[in-house]
């Protein structure tokens, strides 16, 4: 297996293609090496080859476009590499500058492949400009060298690059200093550029300028043409080096997760031993290969918060995005090098680097593992039973993810990181809160002493694209006849309750039925946590607050309801209704506020009538039970009500209309739309149809003549 030492510089000019040169040629003579030397400076196309005084005939971008014929007649070095007379293989990237453009990153890996095991060492110079290919190149290496010139742009660039090179999650274990023209006169002395550096200087190598200029005129490399010069003499130490010291080297194998994890528990072992503990703690003893991962993101997170000092943030802070953007690339070049502190040489892969790096930073700065159950479209809910467990719904069926958290005080954290942005808290006074991401998912909290198990979060995510009338037909939430008697019912101004259990969809009906509302109609919202989504630009969204941490400044629903007949509402839409504000909203719709609409928690169309009987009568307000039926009787038109079925599948069950009074105490409701369940298929889908029960709404006739088009037909019983 070769290894793969990867050259280049800041600018132009440092030496890198020189010493490129002079170090394969001191690994092929004087080492005995099988050697490859492979020119990707695409900036100076044939430099490189004007050096060595050949004249190549094949290039990589060759190589690369003969890749699908080698696999039939087997790779032939000799047919694309040029054979100088210093012992080695010549290869350059292109031929032609306007070739540059179309090399490949993953022809480029394809070719790493096949020359891994050809040679043993393999030296690239990588040129200085940042592009995918150069980037491909950095992640076949085992050893990257950075050639520095002692003076102030060449260190400051180096300084940039290092940078750019961390963020590209490289650890800087990985990487070393050539100081070229080392001491020369009118030069930043060699110490000076040490400290300003952050990684080793591997050699410094002296400035002869004459020595340098004969042997570039002669087309010979220096360490033929004067063996015994000082320069030469340098580079030849410097590839002894290379060939004795394999510490310098990092094994760059695609390391997989399994592997990974057998390693750090390994590494766990030998953690505790340098603490002076002989084993590790009983609570660890006998841990699986995933608690050795997280054995490490515990280590690591605890020195990067010790390092940035996390504990004394404004957890405010993360109010800011911009603050929140800076404090990550600060913690993520950090990061890095304590990955390579810690596992060493392990973890070579650039992938498995880039993850850990993302995990550790989530858990630091983000929202830890929940942060890629967020980010992913498919899940509706996130509910966190504990630090070890971790349940998501997709498609309306849960299940049980492999995502845990480090601690309790993790878990802990990231919930106070949800909530100080928005000024609330969460302690053992009060152990409990509701709050929303900035995204608009809802979030609920709660802890010890209330949560036995540890601190227990849920979040409903909030879906950024209102779902479409055509998208909720195929998707068989409701019927077409339906959809167009919705429409109708909006239009004319009918007062709708959207009734249905926990996570049966009444926000997101009740966000549907308002794209029916005409543009001209001045809408306002109110909600306890702000989840409707409206398309119409003339909507005012309100939302209750609750108490501060003195107990203080609560504006509760009811308060903003009374708020809102002062300010002129066409239609007033509250998101749901769960106590005394329900009142209000039957008396607004009394009271020419038509169109009115609102969601309720209950279990049918009938329920619903029980339960607003019930919210009332629990608020306090002294009403028969006569009185309270017949003001929702004169109130509410339309009750449509969902239901998340066996199979997580979300429908509109039942669209009702509510007539009048039966008699002094009984309302008179009938359906209208039903689904009916046939069964289920081999898969538990479930089955059945929309259907239409006969009844024709009474408010039919009205609806014709407001202009609104509703044929008849769609109420016929099939």
């Amino acid at each position: 297996m070769a290894k793969v030492i990867v050259l280049f510089g800041t600018k132009g000019g440092v030496g890198k293609t020189f010493i490129a040169v002079n170090t394969a040629v001191c690994l092929a003579k004087d080492e005995a090496k099988k050697v490859c030397l492979i020119d990707l400076d695409m900036h100076v196309v044939g430099d490189m080859a004007r050096m060595l005084d050949v004249v190549p005939q094949k290039a990589m971008i060759d190589l690369i476009g003969s890749l699908g014929q080698l696999q039939d007649v087997g790779f032939k070095k000799e047919d694309f590499m040029t054979r100088g007379s210093y012992g080695f293989d010549f290869l350059p990237g292109v031929l032609r500058p306007r070739q540059a453009s179309h090399l490949e990153t993953e022809g480029v890996k394809a070719v790493f492949k096949l020359l891994d095991k050809e040679y043993d060492y393999i030296i690239i110079d990588a040129g200085k400009n940042f592009s995918d290919v150069f980037v491909t190149v950095l992640n076949q290496a085992n050893l990257i060298l950075l050639v520095v010139t002692p003076d102030v742009l060449s260190i400051y660039q180096a300084r940039w690059i290092l940078d750019a090179l961390q963020f590209l999650h490289f650890p800087l274990t990985m990487l070393k200093v050539i100081l070229n023209r080392a001491e020369s006169s009118s030069s930043i002395g060699w110490k000076d550029v040490g400290a300003s550096l952050p990684i080793g200087i591997l050699s410094m190598i002296p400035s002869e300028g004459k020595v340098v200029g004969q042997a570039l005129n002669r087309a010979i490399p220096v360490v033929i043409d004067n063996p015994k010069s000082k320069i030469a003499l340098e580079i030849k130490k410097v590839s002894h080096e290379l060939v004795v010291n394999s510490k310098l080297f990092v094994e760059n194998f695609e390391i997989d997760m399994g592997q990974l994890k057998e390693v750090m528990l390994e590494k766990s072992g030998e953690f505790w031993k340098s603490q002076g503990i002989s084993e590790a703690p009983s609570e660890i003893q006998g841990a699986s290969a995933v608690d050795g991962i997280i054995l490490l993101k515990r280590r690591i997170h605890s020195r990067l918060i010790e390092g940035m000092n996390l504990k004394r943030l404004d957890l405010r802070a993360f109010s800011d995005q911009k603050k929140v953007k800076e404090l990550r690339e600060k913690a993520e070049m950090l990061t890095v090098n304590l990955i390579a502190e810690e596992v060493g040489s392990v973890i070579a892969s650039p992938e498995v680097r880039k993850r850990l790096v993302k995990e550790i930073l989530d858990e630091a700065l983000g929202l830890g593992p929940l942060e890629d159950l967020i980010a992913d479209p498919e899940i509706t809910d996130i509910m966190v039973n504990n630090k070890d467990t971790v349940y998501v719904e997709r498609y309306g069926k849960i299940t049980l993810t492999d995502k845990k958290f480090i601690s309790n005080e993790q878990l802990r954290t990231i919930i106070e990181r949800i909530i100080a942005p928005l000024g609330r808290r969460i302690d053992e006074s009060v152990p409990m809160v509701d709050a929303r991401l900035f995204d608009g998912s809802r979030v609920n909290a709660i802890i010890p002493p209330l949560a036995l198990t540890g601190p227990s979060l849920t979040i409903r995510k909030f879906r950024k694209e209102k779902f479409k009338v055509e998208e909720l037909i195929v998707l068989k939430t409701f019927s077409r006849e339906m959809a167009e008697f919705l429409k109708a019912c909006v239009a004319s101004r009918k007062n709708m309750i959207v009734s249905g259990g926990t996570g049966s969809g009444k926000t997101t009906m009740l966000n549907l039925l308002s794209m029916f509302i005409p543009e001209d109609e001045r809408i306002i919202t109110i909600e306890d946590a702000a989840e409707l989504k409206l398309s119409q630009a003339h909507w005012i969204r309100l939302e209750a607050r609750p108490s501060n941490i003195e107990g203080k400044g609560s504006v509760t629903a009811r308060d903003l309801f009374k708020n809102t007949l002062r300010m002129r509402p066409d239609r007033i839409i509250i998101g749901e209704c769960r106590g005394i504000e329900t009142l209000d909203m039957l008396q607004a719709m009394n009271t020419g506020h038509d169109g009115s609409m609102t969601t309720i928690h209950a279990n049918s169309t009938y329920d619903v009538l029980a339960r607003l009987d019930s919210m009332i009568l629990m608020s306090g307000i002294e009403l028969p039970v006569r009185a309270i039926r017949e003001m929702i009787a004169s109130a509410v038109d339309i009750i449509v009500h969902t239901a998340r079925l066996s199979d997580g599948s979300r429908k509109i069950v039942q669209i009702a209309e509510i007539i009048g009074m039966k008699d002094e105490v009984h309302i008179d409701i009938r359906d209208i739309f039903k689904f009916k369940q046939t069964g289920v298929d081999t898969q538990g889908r479930v089955l059945g149809e929309f259907k239409a029960t006969g009844q024709i709404p009474t408010f039919l006739d009205e609806v014709k003549v407001k202009g609104i088009s509703l044929s008849e037909d769609i109420f016929k019983a099939a």
